[in-house]
């Protein structure tokens, strides 16, 4: 606890120093790829910051950025970070209601805005008052466009040099229930956030990145923005979901990040082109077992990717054995916004240890408490959220983060997550059910797209499920629900009798992020999928699988 790290604007300046002419960002725009060299991008944000000086705003200012990923997030970051003032981002599919408190509860006077699917959110919830600054994208109407503050502004001659308990960053949670908290990021929070993952998967300047997870979002702002920051690696970003595929061939990662969401949505892909009966039989095979996987590696883009990880939410063992026998090793992670991103990793990855997030990090203490919750500790922990003792006082305990997900730790110390402690619901019966787990096995059936045990109440839980199209495609009503008739036999059998699921509800329409029913980060949001569903669910049925 308590080391010295260096600052992001010292690592800017190392490597335009040290560096000048290798390729830091690629963006593509209208499919052909902008470079930036680092001395390019550190040239930008120190024009930026004189930029923002010029605007009025002063050291210590709030500044927030919406936008989908793009070189000009991280410049923009890096130019608040250089002009001394602390940024705030938003996720860029956030309602007009989630916008205004944001922009109003951190105090931000100025709103950088870039790429976005749909601008009317966004028009309305920044209020007049507010500086906006265009990223040089279609966007919403602005003050003032990146290109003119640019070609207008004189790089600033030093960046600003802040101390490491400093404020850095607003970091407001994705918010799965009523307003999105700030957690209040240090220097020290993201410096230590960023070197210890690059330190333990040994990142370096040779090393590929690809940014297409939100970056409000603690997870990419770490291990990819600023990881590439302290490491010096190349960056690519993704021009829209249409282009995500060719582009994550031309980024070809080394290391690549993703969420279970999309994990799950590529083994559909996969399966969709080459069903799992004739998979299994091709991967049998000495020669053509190694060709399929090296061609379903390069369909990927992930042909060179040393490192693949999940995290954010849980991911089923069944889908980590599945892709582990097509030859991709996806390596879990966890963390949290208050943990400054990456807590717990499963890095080397030991098939052994499969299903567990593996160990904490280097400089990172966990600990179980009694009620089986995970406690942290460690230069990536935050002091507390902005504007909201009480919240604070209640999750900062004694020096440890009291964090919510409730886990069981092996004799080598890898944890093995069961759940959200609020996630525990009671059932008419009176006993605790456990959803995660449930979930988990549920997902070996890949015809399951996205899942919610819930039945808070009723005699027995209810697996609300969504089907992917891929997995299901050609297939009639009667298989499908034959295949997730067995699967409820088969999972029920190693449930205890209280956990057992009464049947299989098949919703109709899928749960995305434009409807409300998951996070910025694809989490499922339990209380809204709760509440559309108690009354379907409630009506009891003979069948196994009811369709809505």
């Amino acid at each position: 606890m308590g080391q010295n790290y260096p600052l992001p604007p010292q690592m800017l300046d190392k490597w335009a120093r040290e560096t000048p002419d290798k390729v830091y960002l690629r963006q593509p725009v209208n499919r052909v790829y902008r470079e930036f060299t680092w001395s390019q991008v550190r040239d930008q944000v120190l024009r930026m910051a004189n930029a923002l000086k010029k605007l009025g705003l002063k050291p210590g200012d709030k500044v927030a950025i919406m936008s989908k990923n793009c070189a000009e997030w991280f410049i923009a970051d890096f130019a608040i970070t250089a002009a001394g003032m602390i940024s705030a981002p938003i996720y860029f599919t956030a309602s007009s209601k989630t916008i205004r408190f944001i922009i109003e509860h951190s105090e931000a006077k100025a709103v950088f805005i870039g790429k976005l699917d749909d601008t009317k959110p966004t028009i309305e919830g920044i209020p007049e008052s507010t500086i906006k600054i265009a990223m040089p994208y279609d966007t919403a109407p602005c003050d003032h466009s990146w290109d003119d503050l640019l070609k207008n502004n004189d790089p600033v001659e030093k960046s600003a040099q802040p101390e490491l308990d400093d404020t850095f960053s607003l970091s407001y949670t994705s918010g799965s229930t009523g307003n999105p908290k700030a957690a209040v990021l240090t220097f020290r929070n993201v410096a230590y956030g960023a070197i210890t993952p690059a330190n333990e998967l040994q990142v370096t300047q040779s090393d590929r990145l690809i940014s297409y997870l939100p970056l409000a979002h603690i997870t990419e702002r770490a291990l990819i923005e600023h990881m590439s920051l302290y490491s010096g690696a190349t960056v690519t970003f993704v021009e829209s979901l249409d282009t995500f595929a060719e582009d994550l061939r031309s980024a070809n990662p080394s290391l690549f990040i993703s969420v279970p969401r999309l994990w799950m949505k590529f083994q559909a892909g996969i399966l969709a082109k080459l069903p799992q009966k004739k998979l299994d039989k091709l991967l049998k095979l000495p020669i053509i077992g190694s060709l399929v996987r090296n061609k379903v590696k390069k369909q990927l883009g992930l042909s060179n990717a040393r490192l693949c990880g999940s995290g954010t939410a849980p991911i089923s063992p069944a889908i980590l054995e599945w892709y582990r026998k097509i030859g991709i090793n996806i390596s879990e992670g966890w963390g949290m916004t208050e943990t400054t991103g990456l807590a717990v990793m499963q890095y080397p990855f030991r098939t052994e240890k499969l299903g567990t997030i593996g160990q904490a990090v280097n400089g990172t203490e966990i600990k179980i408490s009694d009620a089986g919750e995970i406690l942290v500790r460690g230069d990536g922990v935050v002091n507390g959220y902005y504007k909201d003792d009480e919240k604070t006082a209640e999750t900062f305990v004694d020096g440890w983060l009291h964090t919510g997900d409730k886990a069981e730790m092996d004799a080598d110390g890898c944890l093995r997550i069961t759940g959200r402690v609020k996630d525990i619901f009671k059932s008419g019966k009176g006993k605790y059910v456990v959803p995660v787990p449930i979930e988990s096995l549920l997902y070996e059936n890949n015809m399951i797209e996205q899942m919610c045990v819930m039945g808070s109440g009723l005699p027995q839980p209810v697996a609300v499920v969504v089907l992917s199209e891929e997995t299901t495609q050609g297939l009639s009503q009667e298989e499908i629900q034959s295949s997730l008739s067995d699967t409820l036999n088969s999972v029920n059998k190693r449930l205890e009798g209280h956990e057992k699921l009464d049947r299989i509800f098949v919703a109709k329409d899928p749960w995305t992020i434009e409807n409300g029913l998951l996070t910025p980060t694809m989490k499922i949001k339990r209380n809204d999928l709760e509440s559309l569903y108690a009354q379907a669910i409630a009506v009891e049925s003979r069948d196994k699988v009811v369709w809505q």
